[in-house]
């Protein structure tokens, strides 16, 4: 089978020939119909996450995907041949820019039936880490303010509709893709090329950062006493370190290179987590209802075809995607 990887951390993905991948008891076999490309990609080829997830090469890359299972392992209790689905794979058997997957069922959920399998294809990596970030560890309540960074990009599309799902006042910063975050349901956008967002955003109940470096340095300035700040692309923490179980030297490292954001955390007395997200096949059931019911949609900026893989994952890279790049396989 066709698999697109990389031989080193750095190199240029190239398409390799893989064996098809044999399932264990509780796992399914699918048939890859459309896999979503996201920035994690990128970080995950650069090296950039080389010190928490170490990798095998040749690695394929690739982190959530839509497709039809062809084979069930005889552990399996939720899913049949036959079966439409969608999911986000655990970390150690990530690579879905390939022809077939072997997959845990825990990570899969049937596809929701109004989707195409690129619409759904779209969804879980993002799905799961806004749910992740709004639910779990916001515990946004109806009536909070909630500021959403980069609100056209494959997070942000998904965030603004869930948080106002969930009742809250939702801001957003964009450039380029105002008109799409307003459509989505943001109630306040920032274009960030012409305004400072700290200078107008003051004494929101959380944020979602997507973007890293000063921007999420500045938007301590935004949060009120005693808020959250939850961010996807600053630096991972101690708390986080010791949360994943990581192991003594690990944990200096990251507390010594996020003791900036530390040191913001106490001087405005605000809860700041990096998220890591998870696999979960049941919180993709919690937003499988939300799709059909059309209360969330997906964002697809371009799909394309396998074999122009490499051009994809460069498009993505440029940043200027709004919404989410999908390959199709079938």
């Amino acid at each position: 089978m066709r698999a697109f990887v990389i031989e080193g951390y750095k190199k240029d993905p190239i398409f390799i020939e893989r064996p098809m991948p044999r399932i264990r008891d509780n796992e399914v076999l699918v048939e890859i119909h459309a896999a979503s490309i996201n920035p994690l990609d990128a970080k995950i080829r650069k090296g950039e996450l080389k010190l928490l997830l170490p990798y095998d090469m040749p690695l394929t890359l690739g982190n959530d995907f839509s497709g039809t299972i062809i084979e069930v392992g005889k552990g399996v209790t939720k899913f049949n041949v036959g079966d439409e689905v969608y999911g986000r794979p655990r970390s150690e058997k990530m690579g879905t820019f390939t022809e077939y997957l072997s997959v845990h069922e825990a990570d899969i959920a049937l596809k929701p039936k109004n989707l195409s399998f690129e619409e759904a294809a779209s969804i879980p990596l993002v799905g799961l880490t806004s749910y992740q970030a709004l639910h779990d560890i916001l515990s946004v309540k109806n009536g909070q303010k909630v500021l959403i960074h980069a609100g056209s990009g494959g997070v942000g599309t998904f965030a603004i509709q869930l948080a106002k799902e969930m009742g809250a006042y939702v801001a957003t910063t964009s450039s380029e893709g105002i008109e799409l975050t307003k459509s989505l349901g943001a109630d306040k956008i920032i274009n960030y090329k012409s305004v400072n967002f700290e200078d107008v955003i003051k004494d929101y109940d959380a944020v979602i950062d997507s973007v890293g470096g000063e921007t999420l340095e500045k938007s301590f300035l935004t949060v009120k006493k005693g808020g959250k700040i939850v961010s996807i692309a600053g630096t991972p923490n101690g708390r986080f370190a010791k949360e994943m179980g990581l192991g003594l030297i690990k944990k200096i490292i990251l507390s010594l290179a996020s003791s900036k954001i530390t040191g913001l955390e106490k001087k405005y007395d605000i809860k700041y987590t990096f998220l890591f997200m998870k696999h979960s096949g049941q919180q993709l059931d919690i937003l499988s209802e939300l799709l059909e019911a059309g209360t969330v949609k997906p964002t697809i900026d371009r799909v394309f075809p396998f074999e122009e893989a490499k051009h994809a994952l460069a498009y993505t890279e440029t940043g200027k995607a709004k919404g989410k790049v999908i390959l199709k396989l079938r």
